[in-house]
């Protein structure tokens, strides 16, 4: 059993007496404003497990995670809930020509509602903002634009495509119902390959009603409607405030030396990354 009171309580969201289309959506906005998609613990070298109930416990203590601790945690919830939760082995792309449905390195959601069916996705690193009707078309969320259509690669599935100006291309996801142990293997490689994306870069990212906020490194980006600001953070005291201020992240277990060793270790990163860039 979860504490479903007191995830409720991290996101703001009162508990309703039966599930309603409004309550969900409530709880998915809640759930992308204030639950980061991020990476820290594996550069902190701290391996994390992706049961439902642990990535619940990471949540109530003010941390967030990647998809398989997002979904994970927020499919628990919703099924506490009363809704009817089904889980998908899905594939991120991070281009449009990349091979859809090699891996399932995404945990996808999908919720039946008053006779439909929504993707209901907390876990795709701040692209969507409230469920989506999961029937092919044209979806605006804020400054973004998404689209859903039957997958080509994965029969009977569907393909999320993201905005171009999103941090991915793509998302097919199979219609077959999938247990989170399915991922454990997965879940291993991205979180201790040296050639996995979250090995090789640090992010904390999140989304509101207006765009989409992402730490990548030293690099701290905004995306709304006119546009995209960025800035490098350049001390780690800026650096920490960010991570508490911006992306809600209780960091209170680690201690000053390990503080030191992670800014380090992102910071050497980020000049190794621009030195690259430069030459």
């Amino acid at each position: 059993m979860i504490d479903v009171d007191g995830y409720l309580a991290v996101l703001g969201v009162e508990r309703q007496a039966a599930p309603t289309a409004e309550a969900l959506w409530a709880l998915h906005r809640a759930h992308a404003e204030r639950i980061p998609y991020e990476t820290i613990d594996i550069h902190l070298g701290r391996p994390t497990g992706i049961g439902a109930e642990e990535s619940v416990a990471r949540i109530l203590r003010g941390r967030g995670g990647y998809c398989f601790h997002l979904n994970g945690a927020f499919s628990e919830l919703l099924t506490a809930l009363g809704y009817d939760v089904t889980r998908h082995w899905g594939a991120v792309q991070n281009t449009l020509e990349e091979p859809a449905g090699v891996i399932g390195n995404h945990l996808a959601l999908t919720v039946r509602l008053d006779d439909e069916r929504w993707l209901v996705d907390t876990g795709l690193a701040g692209a969507l903002y409230e469920p989506m009707p999961l029937r092919e078309g044209s979806h605006t969320q804020g400054p973004f634009t998404f689209g859903l259509a039957p997958s080509e690669a994965l029969p009977g599935g569907w393909r999320f495509t993201h905005d171009p100006r999103g941090g991915f291309a793509a998302m097919d996801f199979k219609p077959a119902p999938v247990e989170l142990s399915a991922f454990a293997a997965e879940h291993v490689r991205l979180s201790t390959s040296p050639e996995s994306g979250f090995v090789r870069v640090l992010v904390a990212q999140r989304r509101d009603a207006k765009g989409h906020l992402a730490l990548r490194g030293c690099v701290l980006r905004r995306t709304e409607a006119g546009g995209t600001d960025e800035r490098t953070i350049d001390s780690a005291d800026e650096w920490y405030d960010v991570l508490a201020e911006v992306f809600r992240l209780d960091l209170a277990d680690v201690d000053a030396p390990a503080r030191a060793a992670l800014w380090h270790r992102v910071r050497t990163a980020h000049q190794r990354r621009e030195a690259a860039r430069q030459s």
